[in-house]
C-alpha cells in the first residue's frame, strides 16, 4: 500500500468514526511495553491516535504480555500492542477470547537468553548449563525461546533452577552474579549482554525454527463492537511503520520514540534496529497471519502443554487470528 493510499484509509476510517452516533466505546485503553521502541510511539507522543480516532486513548505500560491478557480479561484494556505469542497462546488456550489483528514486530535479534561470561559457556558447551540458575519471564516469548534453545542443545530445563523474573529485574540480578543465565528483551537484554553472551544469534535461532514476533491483540467483543475504531487504530500504526521503514523521517521520529520508550536515543536506536515492521501486505500473506502463524500458534501451545504451563490446548488456533481489519487497509 502506498503512503497516499494508507493515509486515505486512515482518514476514511476517521470520517466514519466521527459520523457514527452510536460508538460502543467512547475511549480506549491501550497496553504497551516500556523500553520497547516502535514507530507507533511517534503517533502516540504526537496524539495522532486521538486525532484520527476521535476518542481519548489512555496508554498503560506493562512489563509482560501475561499481564496484558489479564487486563484485557478484566476489561481494563481494549488493545495490546506488541503482546508476545506465548502469553497470547496461554490465554486463548485457557478460553480467553482474544484475537491477533496485526503483527506488531518481528525481532529475532531482540529476544534472547544470555549466559554469564564467568561461566565461559557458549553453543559448543551448552550442556554445561544443566544445574544452573536461570531467570525467565514465565509465559512469554522469552520463555518459549528458552525452552526451544534448551531442546536444541538437549539440556533438560527440569535440571535447572528456573526463576520467574521480569527482564528488568533479571538484568539486575544477572549483573550481581546471582543468576547464571537470564532471558529477556529490549533494554534489559542489552544490559544482560554487558555481563554475558548469547548462545545463538537471531539468524541462528530462525535457522532452527524459532520465530520471534509480537502481535497487536484485542478481545473478540471489542473487535466486533468497535470494528471501525480498531481498523482506524491499525491504519495509524501501519502509517507509522511505513514512515519509519521509508527512512526519510527517521531523524525526526527516533528522539520522539526514544523519549516515549523511556530510553536515550542511542539505546533506542540500537534496539529498534533489531526489529522488522512488516508492511500490511506482508502481514496478511501466507508467510504470516494469512497462513503460517496459525500452525506456529499450535506449535507454541504444544510446547507449553508438554512443559505443564497450560493444561489443555485448542485443536485449532485459526479462529484466534483475524486479518479482516488489515485486509480492509490493503484493498
Amino acid at each position: 500500500m502506498t503512503k497516499t493510499r494508507l493515509i486515505a484509509a486512515v482518514l476514511s476510517a476517521t470520517t466514519a468514526l466521527s459520523a457514527s452516533a452510536a460508538l460502543a466505546q467512547d475511549q480506549i485503553t491501550v497496553a504497551y511495553f516500556q523500553e520497547w521502541p516502535m514507530p507507533f510511539q511517534y503517533a502516540k507522543a504526537k496524539d495522532l491516535y486521538e486525532e484520527r480516532l476521535g476518542v481519548p486513548v489512555d496508554w498503560v505500560a506493562f512489563d509482560a504480555g501475561t499481564a496484558m491478557s489479564a487486563a484485557m480479561a478484566a476489561g481494563d484494556v481494549q488493545i495490546a500492542v506488541s503482546q508476545g505469542v506465548p502469553p497470547f497462546v496461554v490465554a486463548t488456550s485457557a478460553g480467553q477470547d482474544l484475537k491477533i489483528v496485526d503483527v506488531a514486530a518481528s525481532y529475532a535479534e531482540n529476544d534472547n537468553c544470555v549466559v554469564a561470561s564467568r561461566l565461559e559457556i557458549d553453543k559448543t558447551s551448552a550442556s554445561e548449563l544443566a544445574g544452573k540458575r536461570v531467570a525467565v519471564p514465565v509465559g512469554t516469548m522469552a520463555h518459549y525461546g528458552f525452552l526451544e534453545l534448551m531442546s536444541h542443545f538437549e539440556v533438560d530445563p527440569a535440571s535447572m533452577t528456573v526463576v520467574d523474573m521480569a527482564p528488568a529485574d533479571a538484568a539486575a540480578a544477572f549483573s550481581q552474579g546471582s543468576i547464571d543465565m537470564a532471558c529477556g528483551w529490549g533494554g534489559a537484554l542489552d544490559r544482560m549482554k554487558q555481563n554475558g553472551n548469547v548462545l545463538l544469534t537471531g539468524a541462528e535461532k530462525e535457522d532452527i525454527g524459532i520465530l520471534t514476533f509480537d502481535a497487536t491483540t484485542t478481545t473478540a467483543r471489542f473487535a466486533a463492537e468497535n470494528a471501525e475504531l480498531l481498523a482506524a487504530f491499525l491504519a495509524v500504526t501501519a502509517e507509522m511503520n511505513e514512515m519509519w521503514n521509508a527512512g526519510d523521517m527517521r531523524a525526526e521520529m527516533l528522539p520522539v520514540i526514544a523519549q516515549d520508550a523511556g530510553m536515550d536515543p542511542a539505546s533506542a536506536e540500537a534496539t529498534i534496529d533489531k526489529f522488522d515492521f512488516l508492511p500490511v501486505e506482508a502481514q496478511i500473506s501466507d508467510k504470516w497471519l494469512g497462513g503460517r502463524v496459525n500452525g506456529y500458534l499450535s506449535e507454541v501451545a504444544q510446547v507449553f502443554k508438554d512443559t505443564g504451563n497450560v493444561p489443555v490446548t485448542l485443536s485449532d488456533y485459526s479462529d484466534t487470528v483475524d486479518i479482516s481489519f488489515l485486509q480492509s487497509l490493503a484493498e
